[in-house]
């Protein structure tokens, strides 16, 4: 069994990660920023705990993180969040969990970006969008070069459809969708194989089952 702390648990992603851990016999603490949030986790099982990734110290974070032996940062400001909040919480957020990581003594820490963040902007880009992809494309670079032991997931458009458990993935995968149940199922793969450790992956909808899809792409142990 391994205990997980989930970063962002209020999160559509981050709810199907808390089921699919569940029925793997995981056990997982959910850092939510408040008490009605904390329910919810309660509900699927889990651990609540009331952090503010915002405004909280890394040291107060990595109590959050107690007793854990993987980070899933999955945290995102959201849609209708302002331009500061996309670099306070995709980015600084991510980096302030990285930071906590280090002080609990835990290595394993999976990140979910998103698809393209790599790829240059066009002028014109609209300002919300360009923070957005700024600050996820920023807290990947700093998860690459922090030392932790970290696979980064980077989906393409997600979508409410029910899962299908098949999924294309690579290093570079064409733009698609993917439901937000295959991307749990995903994390919590790549959570069990430690050979995923060191890699970046794009993923979208596919025809590879997700447990085959890993072992394809991972290093050997």
């Amino acid at each position: 069994m391994t205990r997980v702390a989930i970063v962002g648990a209020h999160g559509k992603v981050a709810q199907q990660l808390m089921r699919v851990l569940y029925d793997r016999g995981d056990d997982f603490v959910g850092v939510v920023r408040n008490e009605d949030h904390a329910e919810d986790v309660y509900r699927l099982g889990g651990e609540g705990v009331l952090v503010d990734i915002e405004t909280a110290t890394a040291d107060e974070l990595a109590a959050a993180f107690s007793g854990c032996e993987a980070v899933v940062f999955t945290a995102g400001a959201g849609a209708g969040s302002g331009i500061e909040r996309k670099r306070t919480v995709d980015y600084g957020g991510s980096v302030k969990s990285m930071q906590a990581a280090v002080i609990a003594g835990i290595r394993r820490f999976v990140q979910v970006s998103a698809w393209g963040v790599d790829t240059p902007l066009p002028e014109g880009t609209e300002p919300s969008w360009r923070a957005y992809v700024e600050a996820k494309r920023d807290a990947d670079a700093v998860l690459r070069q922090s030392g932790l032991d970290w696979t980064i997931l980077r989906p393409g458009g997600l979508t409410f459809d029910e899962g299908t458990g098949a999924i294309t993935l690579g290093d570079s995968v064409p733009r698609g969708s993917i439901p937000r149940a295959d991307v749990a199922e995903l994390i919590a793969e790549c959570i069990a194989q430690p050979g995923s450790i060191g890699h970046q992956w794009e993923v979208i909808g596919g025809d590879t089952p997700i447990a085959d899809a890993v072992r394809a792409l991972v290093t050997p142990a």
